[in-house]
């Protein structure tokens, strides 16, 4: 034991890093050291040690080299030194994985491992453990449950974790070694108990039935380890997240009632770790939140910190979905702003900030503004999302909320802060009219001194967007073109797209705006020469279909798929024009309405057409999100039968269930649609080990009109796999045709097969058949979400271009104007446009502007007044490039 110690000398030499400068080669060669005779112990752990630290800091061997690194370590098993021995155990894991034929150290290691010398042992089982490969493993299997038993804690510990690590090579033998692992689980040391917990878990975890009994034994003999019961809670949470999913809970759920009784436990974090499941429990009511809440307030006056702050956050976290829960404890959050720890004051006044009354809100900025300052990026970011939920939970303090995250961008900070307070402005102006024009100030402001081009970039988009339909449009100009005097490139470009969206958008400005752009023509940088020269020339026209076309609206379709469409045009050219409507739509996500918004943080470049061949339609190309009908598609191409499906995929829905997820056969069912065809994708799983499924396929009671054109079956299906089966069909030539539902029942040869190897018994299987649910095929199948910037200009556009239909509709199952907005979203699929899926507060009528495109290429417009009386009534009026379209939607509605 004395080899630990230290010289005093030592301990007072100064500090720094002492490996620093170590070269690879310089240490490899040093370690011939460990060859000589006698051996210098010291000289040799300091040696190994510069070679474990260069491995940790991401140097990479060669085999060769560390296969020789290896064999010279080998020669110091001659050492008894306790240091150099434990620092051999290290170099052999760290190696092990890079050097060959490894295992000649193994008798070494298993004679160090069943010795007498405790402080060899554990060291020695880790490293023999990581060199083992399944062949050898039978060897050592003995000595294996003899260690996982061993009364000293170090050694069954090390050997319970070896246990978990060998699972991934060789899990059914470990899984033999159940009954140790179940001895050490009455062990009497913490963390012995802690591991074989873990083992147990791990061998038994595919078995719900096996886990559920583990757990109910254990919760009824009482663990001594806190680390063991932390686990235990871990466990039966998870089991209670799947009684929920598969609607099996319970109110009175003994699971539950182990995770409760554990608040009165006597280690805190135990406690703690019952408390934070039990508010992380998606099924947790108010009336079983309260104790816990109770155990959290406790621990806010606890001296020690770490308790405070595991409290404070996760009262935080409860307050974002119950806050109502967490009012019981604001008189100890208010105490804990004045915290010497800031974190800990921080996240007491964000709580506070979700919590508090309207009427407190003055008085916690101001306790915010006094240390703001002092705290991390990460807690600032923390404080801005508290003030985000404040804005939408109290509109009207708008204007204080909005001066103090203008003060705090104006503050030092990262791009991931700014671009959250940047953000939280945005959602404010987005949700609340009334801050629009606040919202633009202050961001105006920002942009003068913002050192972050993404930034800049979706803040000028922003501008570009909401500028022109303020009440002083003008106003905005001036910070957009000192952008294209002051700022790089990609900034430049932004700032021209922003001011032609002023030209296309308010008449009065055209000519300002006009002498602006014919300036930008004469930049260095030939991307902003190209937007510049391609404006001007389309505003220039006063054509307001075409600007709105062309800048208001931008480019619809997906980038990389028209990058790709035209570059395979090049390659196969044909006496047919290019058709951009045979190209995939941009995908428009519910989280982000507006298509660009996304586009802009990758520099701008969706906001407008990109110039072909241009740097935009580059960046454009490698930063846009690939689409799901991308995805799709490819998977779709790679099917022989299917590769003659030479038009682009236009849309493709979400999986639908069409069995319960607990059957023996798991389906699920994606429709693709395409201008003249509809394949549905049936993805299928074999949940039974003693099946193998052959020749799967879908038989299909298709309604009048539709055509079956081909059907691919799935050729096998093994145990635990997924396997898809399509079928080809056509559309009727009559559009109300295309809504209808067809009967679908699964077919497949069966052949009875060993479950442990998965080979069938005999080559003969006999037919079988599953019912499925039935396939809706639905308007919102047929077409696909576009954005409307300025969804009143495409309207008077389309009142001379588009044929009409309107209708008058009664909606007596809905009780409230949102639940109709929302159902007639998800009926017809597509986009509202100008937030107009938002209804104001206490209106009794509102109306719904919603945008997609119809296959085939096909503008669909709609606007849907609402009303509510005795139920909702709505007056529906629909614009379409096809009359048969419009048609279409209101006789699908009526």
């Amino acid at each position: 034991m004395n080899a630990f110690k230290r010289d005093k000398k030592e301990e007072e030499e100064g500090g720094g890093n002492p490996f620093q400068n170590i070269e690879k080669t310089t240490v490899l060669q040093e370690a011939r050291t460990f060859n000589d005779t006698p051996l210098n112990p010291r000289k040799c752990a300091h040696i190994l040690t510069k070679i474990l630290y260069l491995l940790n800091q991401g140097e990479q061997l060669g085999t060769m080299e560390a296969t020789e690194a290896f064999f010279a370590m080998t020669k110091l098993f001659q050492s008894r030194d306790v240091v150099l021995r434990r620092m051999v155990y290290l170099g052999i894991k760290e190696l092990s994985s890079i050097a060959e034929d490894v295992i000649i150290v193994t008798s070494s290691l298993t004679k160090d491992m069943t010795g007498k010398e405790d402080l060899y042992r554990a060291a020695a089982i880790r490293a023999l453990c990581s060199i083992t490969d399944v062949s050898m493993l039978q060897a050592i299997e003995r000595y294996m449950k003899q260690a996982i038993v061993d009364r000293n804690p170090a050694v069954s510990s090390a050997a319970l974790v070896s246990s978990l690590h060998l699972t991934k090579i060789a899990g059914d033998m470990v899984k033999r070694w159940v009954n140790e692992a179940q001895e050490a689980v009455n062990s009497d040391s913490v963390m012995v108990q802690y591991h074989a917990l873990g083992v147990l878990y791990h061998i038994r975890k595919s078995d719900r039935l096996a886990v559920t009994k583990l757990v109910a034994k254990l919760t009824r003999n009482s663990l001594k380890s806190p680390y063991a019961v932390c686990m235990l809670i871990r466990i039966a949470c998870k089991l209670l997240e799947e009684e929920d999913s598969n609607g099996n809970s319970s109110p009175d759920s003994p699971l539950f009632e182990f995770i409760e009784s554990c608040l009165r436990h006597k280690s805190e974090m135990v406690i703690y770790e019952a408390a934070h499941a039990i508010v992380n429990l998606r099924r947790t009511t108010s009336r079983e939140l309260a104790p816990a809440v109770s155990v959290l307030q406790l621990f806010c006056s606890s001296p020690k910190p770490t308790l405070r702050f595991a409290a404070v956050r996760t009262l935080n976290k409860v307050a974002m979905s119950h806050p109502a829960a967490v009012t019981a404890c604001n008189l100890d959050l208010e105490n804990l702003i004045t915290d010497s720890n800031r974190s800990i004051a921080t996240l007491a006044i964000t709580t506070l900030l979700k919590t508090g009354a309207e009427s407190s809100v003055d008085r916690l900025m101001k306790q915010i503004a006094s240390f703001v300052s002092e705290i991390s990026d990460e807690f600032k970011i923390v404080v801005v999302q508290a003030i985000r939920a404040l804005c939408l939970k109290f509109p009207r303090k708008h204007s204080v909320l909005m001066n103090f995250l203008s003060a705090m961008l104006r503050d030092e900070g990262g791009l991931e802060y700014k671009a959250s307070i940047a953000d939280t402005i945005i959602t404010i102006i987005e949700e609340n009219p009334e801050a629009k024009e606040t919202g633009l100030a202050h961001l105006c402001e920002f942009i003068e001194d913002c050192e972050h081009t993404s930034l800049a970039v979706r803040i000028l988009h922003l501008l570009g967007r909401e500028g022109p339909r303020t009440r002083q449009p003008f106003r905005y100009i001036r910070f957009i073109y000192n952008r294209v005097i002051l700022e790089n490139a990609p900034v430049r470009a932004a700032a021209v797209a922003a001011m032609a969206q002023f030209g296309a958008t308010c008449p009065d400005l055209l000519p300002n705006v006009q002498v602006l752009l014919a300036r930008c023509q004469m930049d260095t940088d030939d991307e902003v020469r190209d937007r510049a020269t391609y404006y001007h020339s389309i505003l220039e026209k006063q054509n307001k279909a075409l600007s709105n076309h062309y800048i208001v609206e931008g480019l619809q379709v997906s980038v990389p798929s028209l990058e790709r469409a035209l570059h395979q045009y090049t390659l196969n050219p044909t006496e047919t024009a290019f058709d951009i409507k045979s190209v995939p739509l941009a995908a428009v996500t519910p989280a982000d309405e507006n298509a660009n918004k996304m586009a802009a943080n990758a520099g701008g470049m969706l906001i407008t057409p990109a110039l072909p061949g241009s740097k935009a339609a580059v960046a454009a190309a490698t930063a846009n999100t690939v689409t799901r009908e991308e995805t799709y598609l490819e998977k779709l191409r790679a099917v022989p039968e299917l590769a003659n499906l030479s038009i682009s995929l236009f849309h493709s829905s979400d999986p639908v269930e069409l069995t319960e997820s607990e059957t023996e056969y798991v389906v699920r069912c994606v429709k693709h649609c395409f201008p003249e065809h509809l394949v549905l994708q049936f993805d299928c799983t074999n949940t039974l080990n003693d099946q193998l499924l052959e020749n799967v396929h879908v038989q299909l009671e298709a309604p009048d009109g539709y055509h079956i054109v081909r059907s691919v079956p799935c050729a096998r299906l093994p145990f635990n796999e997924t396997g898809s089966t399509y079928i080809v069909l056509q559309y009727p030539d009559e559009l109300p045709a295309s809504v209808g539902t067809f009967s679908a029942t699964l077919k497949f040869l069966v052949k009875d097969c060993d479950p442990a190897t998965g080979q069938p018994d005999s080559d003969e299987g006999y037919d079988d058949e599953y019912m499925l649910e039935d396939v809706e095929v639905t308007l919102a199948d047929q077409v696909q979400k576009v954005s409307k910037t300025n969804f009143g200009s495409a309207w008077e556009e389309a009142a001379s271009t588009h044929s009409e239909l309107e209708d008058t509709y009664s909606l007596s199952t809905m009780g409230t104007l949102e639940e109709a907005v929302r159902n007639i979203i998800n009926f017809l699929g597509l986009q509202p446009a100008e937030r107009s899926d938002k209804v104001p507060e206490g209106k009794s009528s509102h109306t719904l502007y919603l945008a997609g495109v119809f296959r085939g290429g096909h503008e669909v417009l709609v606007r849907a007044k609402l009303a509510l009386a005795e139920g909702v009534t709505m007056q529906l009026t629909v614009r379409s490039t096809d009359p048969d379209v419009a048609e279409l939607v209101t006789s699908t509605i009526g």
